[in-house]
C-alpha cells in the first residue's frame, strides 16, 4: 500500500504541471522549456512510477505470457517513445498522455488497496482487542504479568471492567461477560463456575478466577484471526475462470489495438498520430484491472463481515459450493440440543448407582458423562475407585470395582447382562419420554438406570424451518437411540432421522445422502463428527465444539447458534452474487469502452483520448471497490 501510494503521489506531482499547461494552452500559457520540460517530467514518472509495470510486463514476455501490466506498459511506452521521436523531429508531442495514464492506473490501484485495508479492518480490530496484561497467581499471590508469560494451568484473576486475557474455565466466581467482540452477540452472557471464558472478552460485573486453558496461537481470538486472514487471501473457483479469460484477453486487446492503428492509418487515411492515439486508447481502456479485483475485493469484504457476525468462512472455494447444497445433516447432542444434559431420574439404589457411574465417567468430557458426574457432586456422592478402565466405542465404558466388572452404556453394551422385568419396563418408559438412558451393570446383572435429558436449543426450530423453506432436506444423524432422536426431531421439525449410528459410520451416512452428486452440508461439534465434517461437501462446525471438529469444518459458527447456519447460507449467496455483479460490470465496461476507444463512434463526434481512457479505467476499478463495500450494508436476517 505504501509503495503504490508513493508511486501515485510521484506520478500526480509530476503530471500536474502538464495538466495545467493542457488547461491553459488556449490562453497561450506554456510550461518553461515546453517539450524539454514535459520530457523531463514524464521521464521521472516513467522511471519511478511506471517502472514496476514495465518490469512486470517484461518478465511476463520472457515467459511467453502477458498480463494486465503488459497493457499499461505497452500503452505508456508507445506514447512516451513516440513523443521522444516527435520531439526530435519537431512534431507535436504527447508526453502528458503517458504521464496521465500512469497516474490514473495507479489511482485505480490505490482504490483497490484502500478496499483491502478496509476489508482487513475486521482482522485489525480483532487483534487490537487482545489484552496485554494478566493477573496471574504465582507463589500464592496474584501478580500482574505480560500476557506472553501466562502458561496453561495458571490461575488468573479478572476484576469487573477488565478484559479476560486468555481462554479458560472458571474455578471461582460469577459474572456477566460481554462476548460481542468475538461472537457478535450483543447481550452479556452469565458465567458461573465450570463455564468457559473466551480471551479478549469483557468481564462486566463480578470477580472471576479461572484456569488458563488456551494461550497464544491456541486462543479462540488467534484462531479467528488466522481463519479470516486465510479466507481473505483465498481464491473463489470463479476466479479461475477470470484468470483464463485474462490470459486470452490481453493478447486479443494487443491485436485489436494493432488492427485499430492499421484501419485508421491504412484504410481510413488518418494521420499516423491520430491512428496511434486510437490504438493507445484501446490498450489503456481495455486494461482489465476492474476484472482482476472483482472477486478478491468482494471476498475480502464478505469474509470480514461474516467474522464480525461470528461466522468464520475458511476459504473462498466453499462459497459457490454452499449455494448448491440439497441437504443439510445435523449431529444431535450439542448441535441441535443444548449439549448440557441433566440427570432427571435414577432407578435403583441412588448412592451405589451414582458412585459407580461417576467413577467410570469422571475423566470423560462427553456431555452425558459430565451430567452424571455433576449429579453425583450435587448429592455429595464420592465416585467409586474404578480400575482397568476401558472405552468401548459406540457402546459405553467399563472397568473393575471390587473384583467385579462394572459396565455403563447403552443397550448394545448391556445386551449380555441379566436385567429384571421391572428394570426393563422402566427403561422403556424413560425412552418413551425422550430421555437417554444409561444402563449400569455390576458383575453379570443390571443394577440401575440413569435417565438423562437434553433439550433442543431455542434457535433450533426456527433455523430448521428456515432451511426447509429454502428447499433443503434436513437430516439428523446421531448415535442416540431411535426414540429419543425421533422425539427431538419432531420438536424441531427435522425431516429424516438416522439414529443409533456408530461414530465411524456418521461419515458413511453423509455419503449415502450424496447419491447422484447431491451436495450435502453437515453440522456438528464433537470429535466423532470430524470424519462427517470432512466427508461432507460443506462442513459446519459449532464454535463450542472440539478443536478437531473446528479444524475439520469449512465454516465455524462461533456463537454456537443454529440460526447462524441460515445466516451463513444467506451471506455466502450474497457474496457470490456480488462477485458476479462485479464481473458483469467489469466486462460491460470493456465491451463498451473498447469500441469507443477504437473510434467506432468517431463519426458521431464521440471518441476517447488515452488520458480519458486511463481515467475511465481508474473509475471502473473504483466502481467495483464500492460495489464490494456495499456487502457491509447488505441485510442479513
Amino acid at each position: 500500500m505504501k509503495s503504490i501510494k508513493t508511486r501515485f503521489i510521484i506520478a500526480l506531482i509530476f503530471s500536474l504541471p502538464m495538466l495545467l499547461e493542457m488547461l491553459l494552452k488556449p490562453w497561450g500559457v506554456m510550461l518553461p522549456g515546453h517539450q524539454v520540460t514535459m520530457f523531463v517530467l514524464t521521464t521521472i514518472v516513467m522511471v519511478l512510477a511506471d517502472g514496476p509495470f514495465i518490469r512486470s510486463a517484461w518478465a511476463a514476455f520472457k515467459h511467453h505470457n502477458a498480463n494486465m501490466d503488459t497493457l499499461v506498459a505497452v500503452g505508456t511506452l508507445t506514447a512516451y517513445l513516440y513523443s521522444i521521436y516527435a520531439m526530435l523531429t519537431h512534431k507535436p508531442v504527447f508526453f502528458e498522455i503517458a504521464a496521465f495514464v500512469v497516474t490514473f492506473v495507479l489511482l485505480g490501484q490505490v482504490f483497490e488497496e484502500m478496499s483491502k485495508t478496509t476489508a482487513n479492518s475486521a482482522v485489525t480490530k480483532l487483534l487490537s482487542l487482545q489484552a496485554k496484561m494478566a493477573m496471574v497467581k504465582r507463589n500464592g499471590e496474584f501478580i500482574n504479568l505480560p500476557i506472553q508469560e501466562v502458561k496453561v494451568g495458571d490461575l488468573i484473576l479478572v476484576k469487573p471492567g477488565e478484559k479476560i486475557p486468555v481462554d479458560g474455565i472458571i474455578k471461582k466466581g460469577q459474572s456477566s461477560v460481554d462476548e460481542s467482540m468475538i461472537t457478535g452477540e450483543s447481550m452479556p452472557v452469565t458465567k458461573r463456575t465450570g463455564d468457559q471464558v473466551i480471551g479478549s472478552t469483557l468481564n462486566k460485573t463480578g470477580v472471576l478466577e479461572f484456569s488458563a486453558q488456551k494461550i497464544g496461537e491456541e486462543t479462540m481470538l488467534a484462531q479467528i484471526v488466522t481463519i479470516v486472514k486465510k479466507a481473505q487471501t483465498s481464491r473463489a473457483p470463479i476466479q479461475k475462470v477470470v484468470d483464463k479469460i485474462s490470459s486470452v484477453f490481453v493478447p486479443v486487446v494487443l491485436i485489436l489495438a494493432l488492427l485499430t492503428y492499421l484501419v485508421w492509418f491504412v484504410i481510413l487515411d488518418a494521420s499516423n498520430v491520430d491512428a496511434l492515439l486510437y490504438a493507445v486508447a484501446v490498450v489503456i481502456v481495455a486494461c482489465p484491472c476492474a476484472l482482476g479485483i472483482a472477486t478478491p475485493t468482494a471476498l475480502m469484504v464478505g469474509t470480514g463481515r461474516s467474522a464480525k457476525m461470528g461466522i468464520l468462512i475458511k476459504n473462498g472455494e466453499i462459497l459457490e459450493e454452499i449455494n448448491q447444497i440439497k441437504a443439510i445433516a445435523f449431529d444431535k447432542t450439542g448441535t441441535i440440543t443444548q449439549g448440557k444434559p441433566e440427570v432427571t431420574d435414577i432407578y435403583g439404589d441412588q448412592k451405589t448407582v451414582l458412585s459407580l457411574a461417576a467413577g467410570l465417567e469422571q475423566y470423560s468430557e462427553h456431555p452425558l458423562a459430565q451430567a452424571i458426574v455433576k449429579k453425583a457432586q450435587s448429592l455429595q456422592i464420592e465416585p467409586a475407585a474404578i480400575q482397568n478402565f476401558q472405552n468401548i466405542e459406540g457402546k459405553g465404558v467399563k472397568g473393575v470395582y471390587r473384583k467385579k466388572i462394572v459396565s455403563l452404556g447403552n443397550a448394545k453394551l448391556t445386551d449380555e447382562f441379566e436385567i429384571s422385568v421391572e428394570l426393563s419396563e422402566q427403561y422403556h418408559r424413560y425412552q418413551d419420554q425422550a430421555k437417554t438412558v444409561a444402563i449400569l451393570a455390576w458383575g453379570q446383572k443390571v443394577i440401575g438406570l440413569i435417565a438423562i435429558q437434553d433439550t433442543p436449543k431455542s434457535s433450533a426450530k426456527a433455523a430448521i424451518s428456515a432451511l426447509k423453506s429454502r428447499g433443503l432436506q434436513t437430516v439428523m444423524i446421531t448415535g442416540d437411540n431411535q426414540k429419543v432422536a425421533n422425539q427431538i426431531a419432531k420438536q424441531v421439525g427435522i425431516d429424516k432421522v438416522v439414529a443409533e449410528v456408530l461414530p465411524e459410520n456418521k461419515a458413511m451416512e453423509v455419503k449415502h445422502l450424496q447419491v447422484n452428486g447431491a451436495k450435502v452440508a453437515f453440522v456438528g461439534d464433537g470429535i466423532n463428527d470430524a470424519p462427517a465434517l470432512s466427508v461432507a461437501d460443506i462442513g459446519i462446525a459449532m464454535g463450542s465444539g472440539t478443536d478437531i471438529a473446528i479444524e475439520a469444518g469449512d465454516i465455524v459458527l462461533v456463537k454456537n447458534d443454529l440460526q447462524d447456519v441460515v445466516r451463513s447460507l444467506e451471506l455466502s449467496r450474497k457474496i457470490v452474487k456480488r462477485i458476479k455483479l462485479n464481473l458483469f460490470w467489469a466486462f460491460i465496461y470493456n465491451v463498451i469502452g473498447i469500441p469507443v476507444a477504437a473510434g467506432c463512434l468517431a463519426f458521431l463526434g464521440i471518441s476517447l483520448s488515452p488520458e480519458l481512457a486511463g481515467l475511465a479505467m481508474a473509475f471502473s476499478s473504483l466502481s467495483v471497490v464500492l460495489s464490494s463495500l456495499m456487502l457491509n450494508f447488505e441485510k442479513i436476517k
